[in-house]
Parts: C-alpha cells; sequence; structure tokens
C-alpha cells in the first residue's frame, strides 16, 4: 500500500504540480503581475517621476538659467554701456 501510494500519489502530485500549478500560476503570475506592475509603473512611477523630474528640473533649469543669464546680461550691458559712454564723452 505504501508503495502503491508513494508511487501514484508522487506521480499525480508531480503532474499535478508541474502541469495544472504551473501553468496557474504562470498565468496568473503572467497576466495579474503583468497588468499589476505595467499600471504601476505606467501610473505611479511615471507621475512621480514626471511631477520630480519636472519640479528638480525646472528649478534647476531655472535658477541655472536666470543666473547664468543675469550675469551674462550684467556683464554685456555693462561693457556695452562703458564702452559707447567713454566713446560718448570721449567724441
Amino acid at each position: 500500500m505504501d508503495g502503491w501510494m508513494d508511487g501514484w500519489m508522487d506521480g499525480w502530485m508531480d503532474g499535478w504540480m508541474d502541469g495544472w500549478m504551473d501553468k496557474w500560476m504562470d498565468g496568473w503570475m503572467d497576466g495579474w503581475m503583468d497588468g499589476w506592475m505595467d499600471g504601476w509603473m505606467d501610473g505611479w512611477m511615471d507621475g512621480w517621476m514626471d511631477g520630480w523630474m519636472d519640479g528638480w528640473m525646472d528649478g534647476r533649469m531655472d535658477g541655472w538659467m536666470d543666473a547664468w543669464m543675469d550675469a551674462w546680461m550684467d556683464a554685456w550691458m555693462d561693457a556695452w554701456m562703458d564702452a559707447w559712454m567713454d566713446a560718448w564723452m570721449d567724441g
């Protein structure tokens, strides 16, 4: 009885586990997990990354552009005005 039970149960369980359970788990994992992960990645991650990138990059770029442009414009205007004023005053 033990030999028959061991053989039959092992064979049946192995077959059932390998066949039905594996297929069911694979299908469930592929379907549900892929769908859930895709949805989560597309939704939350994209939203978070977009928001973070937009905020961080915009703030950084705005700050950099403002500082760089201000410095460049100030230097250019100062040099141009100095040269123009010198030429006008000398002339």
